[in-house]
């Protein structure tokens, strides 16, 4: 495969955090402490697949790591990523990678010169899902983008099992995803920089949880600027190029300065 992602203005690395396989960008000439953001992919995805978003966002500044989730990528992927295996697997992906988060954040700061109050995190579709836990439980993460994702986790959850149609009992992991879930959570977001980027007409995560996230957390903020959610007309269960300009946008405003 050719490597079609190169710049003499960045560099690329594939590293391990513990366990965790993982490709680091970052700009060739930063010295200082650098913002840092962590993104995550989604279900059936892995971090080679998301590269040309971890590029995109070093060019403009940032240092980017992107770890594989576990049953993804070089961490024991699955052979069929299809109905059963998601109502198995999908929300203890999310919970692993809520857990390993700690470590992948120590690890920005003491090993690559990740400044430690300006570290940000995104994530696209389950990446999203998990970057709205991520950035919820802790609380020295500077700034959220998700793209595609929920931040209403039980919301999210009928329209997910219905969708799947599976007859596979998750009261088990139903408790902890309420536990979890952003939107019970909503005191450890007031005024912290959320930015929610949906297409209107996703089937895969609908937007419904995404706006009733957004009306509920609202009201709460002082400072309204700082939470904002953007409907893309039409757009189904992707990834845009307009997408990655606003979350640049967003993180230039809350992340780099």
């Amino acid at each position: 495969m050719i490597n079609y992602l190169k710049s003499d203005n960045i560099i690329e690395n594939k590293i391990k955090i513990g366990e965790i396989p993982a490709i680091l960008f970052r700009p060739r000439e930063e010295s200082g402490p650098i913002p840092t953001i962590i993104f995550y992919h989604g279900w059936s995805s892995n971090k080679e697949m998301q590269r040309m978003r971890g590029f995109i966002l070093a060019s403009v500044g940032y240092q980017v790591i992107i770890p594989d989730a576990i049953y993804h990528g070089e961490r024991n992927p699955i052979n069929n990523y299809g109905g059963e295996n998601a109502t198995k697997y999908f929300w203890d992906i999310i919970f692993r990678n809520m857990e390993e988060s700690k470590n992948i954040i120590d690890e920005i700061i003491s090993k690559y010169n990740g400044d430690p109050d300006r570290i940000g995190v995104t994530g696209n579709s389950m990446g999203g899902i998990t970057a709205a836990g991520v950035f919820t439980h802790n609380p020295k993460l500077k700034a959220l983008v998700v793209l595609n994702g929920s931040c209403g986790w039980q919301e999210f959850n009928k329209s997910f099992k219905e969708s799947l149609g599976e007859n596979i009992d998750t009261r088990k992991l139903e408790e902890k995803v309420s536990r979890t879930d952003p939107m019970n959570n909503l005191d450890l977001l007031i005024d912290r920089p959320i930015m929610l980027l949906h297409g209107d007409s996703d089937t895969l995560v609908p937007i419904e949880s995404q706006e009733l996230f957004y009306e509920k957390l609202k009201p709460l903020y002082n400072r309204k600027e700082k939470l904002k959610i953007m409907k893309y007309s039409k757009l189904n269960h992707f990834v845009t190029t307009n997408m990655m300009e606003d979350s640049i946008a967003w993180f230039y405003k809350y992340l780099l300065n």
